[in-house]
């Protein structure tokens, strides 16, 4: 089949009757437009994305996103690729309302900024698909019934039956608009876009294939699982959906190779899973949601099992899609990806951790009317309690299958902005705080906390890159080496790395010996507090 009989196989699995038409035809008018096709560099072992905000450095002269680019070049020679955290004109939720898709928020710098920094590294664009503020120009055309959008957002409607969404807010499913109630499920300021309507889907292909035009090498998909809402479903993870993205995907393949789809959705593991499809035609990446809590209940408890149990379900997907690691992000830590794989118990425990060292816990409402723990507001530094702890997190982040992302505020070894909660009352701020450039350079040389961590992490990504056993592609094998200690193999091309970290606060003794690539000298078997080894050797 040719691309437009792809794309009309995949519309036909979407809609029917006449949207089914006018799909095909808006699709086949987009084809014939004159895309300029992209090749980008295939993800490798030397991958490593930052995570940060356009305007999360900052110098008092130039724009943001220019002070953003001398960071990268002073300080993080080794990150690859740059997700910039929505740049777009917004009205709330820190940029996750925006106002104009196709325009960048003048306070950060021009288009043209983002096109210096595409020169230097691969960037990843946050499309935030599922939801757009309520002033934008999209829903004043709604709200004025203008023909081409009077469906392009979704109104109450008593016969739909809404008793089984899936909410991830305590705030009200619709909210009224003049004379309309509209679907919300993330705030009052931020109303869900209407894919049931063909010339919304076709709006949001246009922009998603615009943003790889002008530079971005990956697409982040937010909150995308609520993309399609059907009566009587929990309107999360619908066919439909996982058809948009298959949809995409498709064309990116054609026009845009090695581009990659990357889908943001904070839900137990395996519904996160499926959004790789069958490895080869949905999300060339997931988020591996489970990774931040499972990695600090490790910490927490002293004991690998529960880490290592999980770890041995992660395998290889395929050629093109794999894993997007993290262990902290704009946003919490998420405890819905293990409520299958850690105790209440468990996850209460790392709650109670959270709340002692300074942290917030936001809540979701549940079908039975309940509320329960949804995500944990702190630094990631902050929540496992120490120094060593955070670079030894991050050296099970590194050595993970996949693609590892490290958040701006982890690098640099940052602290709980407590004093941005109490001034704001927004939970989320205590992870998201501006830095001057020049202040935090000093401090990267007189703060012990963050010339450590700084220096620790960035010791450990310039090996990493280094080694063709990373490769996100590659081969994993979870060791049993003691609950003390979470051990694995990574292998590709001929080459193998064992990685064993001691995740307690004594001394083990392994009957592990080889030359450990970290310490450039040979590895006997035992192991500090704490302390990690990257033993090098040939595969079998």
């Amino acid at each position: 089949m040719n691309l437009r009989e792809r794309i009309n196989e995949h519309l036909g699995k979407i809609y029917q009757g006449v949207d089914l038409i006018e799909a095909k035809t808006l699709f086949a008018k987009l084809l014939i437009e004159d895309w300029q096709i992209v090749n980008r560099q295939r993800v490798n072992e030397q991958s490593t994305y930052l995570i940060t905000y356009g305007d999360s450095f900052y110098d008092g002269q130039r724009a943001p996103l220019a002070v953003l680019g001398e960071v990268l070049e002073q300080k993080l020679p080794d990150f690859t690729d740059i997700h910039l955290l929505p740049i777009f004109p917004y009205t709330s939720d820190d940029g996750f309302s925006v106002l104009d898709y196709q325009k960048i928020d003048p306070v950060l710098g021009t288009w043209a900024d983002i096109e210096q920094l595409a020169q230097r590294r691969r960037l990843m664009f946050d499309f935030v698909c599922n939801h757009i503020s309520k002033s934008s120009d999209w829903f004043q055309r709604f709200l004025r019934a203008e023909p081409d959008f009077k469906n392009s957002f979704i109104e109450f409607d008593a016969k739909f039956d809404t008793s089984n969404v899936t909410r991830p807010r305590t705030s009200a499913l619709f909210h009224k608009y003049g004379t309309k109630q509209v679907w919300t499920t993330f705030s009052e300021d931020q109303v869900d876009n209407n894919v049931r309507d063909p010339k919304v889907l076709i709006r949001l292909t246009r922009i998603l294939m615009g943003y790889i035009q002008r530079g971005a090498s990956s697409i982040r998909l937010d909150a995308i699982g609520f993309l399609w809402k059907a009566s009587g479903t929990t309107s999360m993870h619908l066919p439909q959906t996982h058809e948009v993205i298959k949809l995409w995907r498709t064309m990116i393949n054609n026009l845009a190779p090695n581009v990659q789809i990357i889908t943001e959705t904070n839900v137990p593991h395996a519904e996160n899973l499926s959004y790789f499809g069958d490895g080869e035609d949905e999300a060339n990446m997931v988020y591996q949601f489970p990774l931040p809590p499972l990695v600090l209940h490790t910490f927490i408890s002293g004991n690998s099992a529960k880490l290592s149990r999980w770890a041995e379900t992660i395998h290889p997907i395929s050629e093109s899609a794999t894993y997007f690691n993290f262990l902290a992000s704009h946003d919490g830590i998420g405890l819905r990806p293990v409520e299958n794989i850690l105790t209440k118990a468990e996850r209460e425990q790392i709650v109670a951790q959270v709340r002692a060292h300074a942290g917030k816990v936001s809540y979701k409402s549940d079908l039975d009317g309940n509320d329960s723990p949804y995500e944990l507001n702190i630094n990631y530094s902050e929540a496992l309690g120490s120094t060593a702890k955070m670079i030894a997190a991050h050296f099970i982040l590194l050595s993970f299958i996949g693609v590892p992302a490290i958040y701006y505020h982890s690098i640099f070894g940052s602290k709980n902005d407590v004093q941005a909660v109490e001034e704001t009352g927004i939970s989320r701020r205590i992870n998201r705080e501006r830095l001057d450039m020049h202040t935090l350079f000093a401090e990267l040389e007189l703060d012990g906390t963050r010339k450590m961590i700084f220096e620790g992490l960035s010791k450990l990504i310039a090996i990493r890159k280094q080694e063709p056993a990373f490769n996100p592609y590659g081969e994993q094998k979870i060791l049993k080496l003691g609950e003390a200690v979470f051990a694995l193999e990574r292998s590709y091309a001929g080459e193998k790395i064992t990685a064993i970290v001691n995740i307690s606060d004594k001394v083990v003794e392994l009957g592990v010996t080889g030359f450990d690539l970290i310490s450039q000298s040979e590895f006997f078997g035992n192991l500090p507090a704490y302390q990690f080894v990257w033993i090098k050797s040939k595969a079998e």
